[in-house]
């Protein structure tokens, strides 16, 4: 880890411009570590845009290069529905949405370019046609855009809220109220900059339905509709109210039952179809892997 104090010749300056002359590195290559939350002000990530303050403490994690070479790999994909602009894929557990350093290979774009030549490049060289994600060990849909003009469309839905977006999660404890709604503001965990926290530091607005689908002798399983699409947000809002997801290996705070992943799936999903504007909906069962614990407390 690298560490800068802003000095006063410096205020004013693009975050991206002031690393790029401390670390002697091109702004594109400040900014990409910028976007993987490697750069920090003030112990908060901050965008490159971001203009420096006289003693600003700036750290920045040492710049390691690494070229990836991103290939088609051929796999098993659930792909649920698929056209001229778009694709809708059932993810299944485990499975990386984009590459990364470090994890070049067997992530479901991979898989996406030896299915399709035509993905969209808004999101750039390592995340060809992807709109939005799901975690690793989050199971279900997600829509691909597969030219820009979809992409923008579908990606305005998502910022406008206008994506219907439903999961079903198991979670530890037993959830007393029929519905509810968490408001509760997600940013970068300062502790731990690998997680996220609901905090007033540097946090977006974040807004989570919840309604009790079963209650079980220890847990409860719940439906979960998004209204906004923070990073983890389902996950670091029921662990907020006391609810942590069953197998969560980052926030569930108890023993996981085995290593099928979290048991936290994209049901369904909702938007307008950018060239149509029909609406699309789909809908995803449960798996195997999540059903087989949910059976575990419905025995119990």
């Amino acid at each position: 880890m690298q560490k800068y104090i802003v000095d006063v010749e410096d205020v004013g300056s693009r975050i991206d411009a002031y690393l790029s002359k401390q670390m002697d590195l091109s702004r594109s290559k400040i900014q990409t570590m910028i976007e993987e939350k490697k750069v920090w002000v003030n112990q908060n990530p901050v965008k490159s845009s971001y203009s420096v303050k006289e003693n600003d403490v700036v750290e920045a994690e040492e710049y390691q290069e690494e070229i990836m070479d991103l290939k088609p790999e051929k796999m098993d994909l659930d792909i649920v529905y698929e056209d001229d602009d778009l694709l809708v894929v059932n993810k299944a557990n485990g499975v990386v949405v984009h590459p990364a350093i470090g994890n070049p290979s067997g992530t479901l774009v991979n898989g996406l370019l030896y299915h399709s030549k035509n993905l969209s490049s808004i999101n750039g060289e390592f995340r060809p046609g992807i709109v939005h994600r799901i975690d690793a060990f989050t199971t279900g849909l997600l829509v691909v855009a597969k030219n820009n003009k979809a992409h923008e469309s579908l990606a305005k839905q998502l910022e406008e809220k206008t994506t219907y977006r439903k999961y079903v999660a198991l979670v530890w404890g037993i959830v007393s109220a029929d519905t509810g709604t968490i408001d509760a503001p997600i940013g970068r965990d300062l502790n731990d900059r690998k997680k996220m926290a609901v905090t007033d530091i540097n946090s977006k607005n974040a807004v989570t339905h919840f309604k009790v689908l079963k209650r079980f002798s220890n847990t409860t399983l719940l439906e979960l509709q998004l209204e906004t699409g923070r990073t983890h947000q389902i996950r670091v809002h029921m662990d907020y109210i006391g609810y942590p997801i069953v197998n969560d290996p980052v926030y569930g705070r108890r023993k996981k039952i085995d290593d099928s992943g979290q048991c936290l799936h994209a049901k369904e999903l909702g938007f307008l179809h950018p060239t149509t504007g029909e609406y699309m909906g789909f809908t995803s069962e449960l798996p195997p892997c999540f059903c087989q614990i949910v059976e575990q407390f419905t025995n119990s």
